[in-house]
């Protein structure tokens, strides 16, 4: 684990964590119109959020990590975390499935996706291609 977490990462998890919260309160306003609301889905958003999130914390820091490294050791690195933190969304599903509401539990999983496709609109520089491509 790096000494010092790179500024940039912490940035984008924070970004990530707020679109999450975002995207988790309009699950629960749903919920709540269609009259599905219980603590249950309140506690599987929760646990569900928050692993998501960990999860591309746990990214980044492997990221960061990775560009001191050589090529071989960088894939590799970023492999293994690939995997271990596969398995911890997994595990996180599972509890989420098994003792609160499924959807609301898995669902939140993919927030950070969203966030990263919204983040050239919502205050991101573009660092795609040149304009010509």
């Amino acid at each position: 684990m790096p000494k010092k977490t790179d500024p940039t990462v912490i940035r984008e998890t924070l970004y990530v964590a707020a679109v999450t919260v975002i995207l988790s309160a309009l699950m629960e306003a749903v919920y709540l119109v269609i009259g599905r609301w219980s603590p249950s889905v309140l506690f599987g958003n929760l646990l569900g959020a928050a692993a998501a999130v960990l999860s591309f914390f746990l990214m980044g820091l492997t990221v960061q990590k990775a560009l001191t490294k050589e090529e071989k050791g960088a894939k590799n690195l970023v492999k293994l975390s690939m995997t271990l933190r596969f398995m911890m969304l997994v595990a996180f599903a599972v509890i989420g499935v098994v003792f609160f509401d499924l959807i609301a539990s898995v669902l939140p999983l993919i927030f950070p996706s969203i966030a990263v496709r919204l983040r050239p609109f919502i205050g991101g520089k573009y660092t795609g291609g040149d304009a010509d491509d």
